[in-house]
This record gives C-alpha cells, structure tokens and sequence, in this order.
C-alpha cells in the first residue's frame, strides 16, 4: 500500500467516534456465559460539537458470547440530541461514518453515518449493521436540526 493510502485509512479510523456504555439489560437469561442483552453507549459525534449519539443494539451472551466469538444480531436503534451549542470542526461531508463497533469476531459490524441535509439544515444519523458478504436492512434513522443561523459548512 501506498503511504499515502495508509495515512488516509488512519485518519479515518482516529476521526471515528468511540462509545462509553451508558447501561444495559438482559434480555434471556443463560445458564452458562453471560445473559443477552441490550446495551445504551452514548458517543459525541467527532466533527459536530454539542451532538450526542445514543446507540442501543443487541449483544450475544452465553459462552461464545462472553469469549467475544458469537455474532450479535442486527438490531440497532439510535438517537441523536443537541446537548449543548452546535459548533463545527471544520467542514463536513455530505455523508460520513462517524461510529463504528465490531459485532462478530471478523466481519460485522454495527455503523453510524452521518448524512448532511443543507435544503432543510439537519444532521441526520442512520444506524445499520453490516456484513462482509450480506448486509442487513434492519436501521434506524434520528435527525438534528441545526439552528437556522448557523449553515451546514459542507466540504
């Protein structure tokens, strides 16, 4: 690879947001191994000052689960909120990954995108689960206005 290939992929994976888990519940109980469950992380969107992303989605128990081998379901949800005053870092693009989390041991995972609406002036964010082979139409969709003095400053 080409350095300047590998200096791109690097900053794309530092700009990626990374979540602290607000909470969870267990929704089947299992004998051996951790219990299923739904787990809440909350991350900043890394580009947008005074935007929170509340991500819930679903995680594996039992034994292949606790050793970080089960793949977890599709299920995702999401809320995005202004929690303080909107504030850019630069400009954005129309439509960029701003989270991503490992659901499987090799080739799923679960993907936040941010996509820009400049006619209505909103962040929208959108929630699905990939694979490497097939994806998963399951998603969930969440929306922020930005304050109307205050334009989208798109690349």
């Amino acid at each position: 690879m080409k350095k300047s290939v590998i200096a791109a992929l690097g900053l794309a994976f530092a700009a990626a947001a990374q979540a602290e888990t607000i909470g969870d519940v267990s929704t089947t109980f299992r004998l051996l191994g951790a219990n299923n469950k739904i787990v809440v992380e909350v991350f900043d969107d890394p580009k947008v000052k005074g935007v929170a992303c509340y991500l819930s989605h679903a995680k594996t128990g039992g034994i292949k689960g606790s050793l970080g081998m089960a793949e977890d379901t599709s299920d995702a949800s999401v809320a995005c909120r202004q929690v303080g005053p909107i504030a850019f870092n630069g400009t954005i693009p129309r439509e960029e990954e701003v989270f991503s989390e490992r659901s499987s041991i090799l080739f799923k995972h679960v993907r936040v995108v941010r996509m820009a609406d400049p006619k209505r002036n909103t962040l929208v964010y959108l929630v699905y689960s990939d694979r490497v082979i097939e994806g998963s139409p399951k998603n969930s969709v969440t929306a922020v206005p930005v304050p109307g003095d205050m334009p989208l400053p798109l690349k």
